[in-house]
């Protein structure tokens, strides 16, 4: 008679497991809140899941961009690529949870094995978004820095931001939904050995394939929660869990009308996104991964606050997303 093999999940870290607002950008105050979340992550292995960690990259992406762009304008070093500009923060974030979940695991008397993977997710070249930059990235620039950064780089696009006053680099954000994740059976192969897995960081290594094989990477970004959605769905997780700063999803959020959601259905789901409930750049795509996990034979979806992880699961906190109720 086979083991009950116990729930495989997929954790999505937010921004708020490296940094709180207003804290400086230092390797000391992110490696501080990392071995924070790797407590909570930690109580999860000792009730039994299986996890596979993913991560954002937001500020982290935009600090390395402007460390190019500084070394490119001050010492002539070239430099380099979105796709390789996001596998330096898949490594620099993916050791530091490495470091400290292994920490953890080993304080606790626990013998797991953590392991970062570099992922690409594999963008369909047909798709109309790599046609249509909305992104933006990195610093707001004067017109006197824009012409100089074009002649440096013309197929750079830029976007103005009349609210702050300045000019912006923009790349495209292709859709997760028609995303493949390139590592996928390995990352399936270590989660099956025992092994937790740290995957698909900041969306994932954005590439598309040229004659069905050659790999090429692209300058874009992919939404982490969606991507994040992608890599549960392919790998056949249980449950999707995306840890973020607040307690729970709203409608009516910040109103006197405003309404926490415990439980809802995908189709309910829907229906507030329809309603615009959820900010675009916020709560949107946390529940549309959710909706996306749950239609794809997901069992359920959770938003929830990092240190209540524990409790969301055992739906005592948290927003959970189920196919049906």
């Amino acid at each position: 008679m086979k083991p009950v093999q116990k729930e495989l999940l997929v954790v999505a870290l937010g921004g708020n497991a490296f940094l709180r607002h207003g804290e400086k950008r230092t390797f000391e105050n992110q490696n501080k809140r990392i071995r924070n979340a790797s407590r909570h992550l930690v109580d999860l292995i000792e009730e039994g899941y299986r996890l596979v960690i993913t991560h954002g990259n937001g500020p982290q992406i935009g600090d390395t961009l402007l460390r190019h762009e500084a070394g490119e304008k001050m010492f002539k070093i070239p430099a380099l690529p979105m796709d390789v500009c996001v596998a330096e923060t898949q490594g620099a974030i993916g050791y530091m949870i490495q470091q400290a979940l292994r920490s953890e695991l080993k304080r606790r008397r626990l013998n797991k094995v953590v392991v970062s993977i570099l992922t690409r997710v594999i963008i369909d070249k047909r798709d109309e978004e790599l046609k249509n930059p909305t992104k933006p990235i990195g610093l707001f620039y004067s017109a006197g820095e824009l012409r100089k950064i074009k002649q440096r780089h013309p197929r750079y696009a830029f976007a103005y931001d009349r609210a702050r006053g300045g000019w912006r680099r923009i790349v495209v954000s292709p859709n997760p939904k028609r995303i493949g994740i390139a590592e996928q059976s390995a990352i399936k192969l270590l989660v099956d050995s025992g092994c937790i897995a740290i995957a698909c960081g900041g969306g994932g290594i954005p590439v598309v394939e040229e004659k069905g094989w050659r790999a090429i990477g692209i300058e874009a970004v992919v939404d982490k929660d969606l991507a994040g959605e992608r890599l549960a769905t392919l790998i056949e997780a249980d449950r999707l869990v995306i840890l973020t700063d607040v307690d729970a999803a709203y409608v009516d959020f910040g109103k006197s009308s405003q309404k926490k959601l415990h439980k809802i259905s995908a189709s309910d789901a829907r229906e507030y996104m329809s309603e615009g409930q959820f900010s675009a750049g916020s709560m949107e795509p946390k529940i549309l991964a959710g909706i996306r996990f749950v239609e794809n034979r997901g069992k359920s979806a959770v938003i929830c606050e990092l240190s209540k992880v524990t409790e969301a699961l055992h739906g005592r906190s948290g927003t959970t997303i189920l196919p049906s109720l």
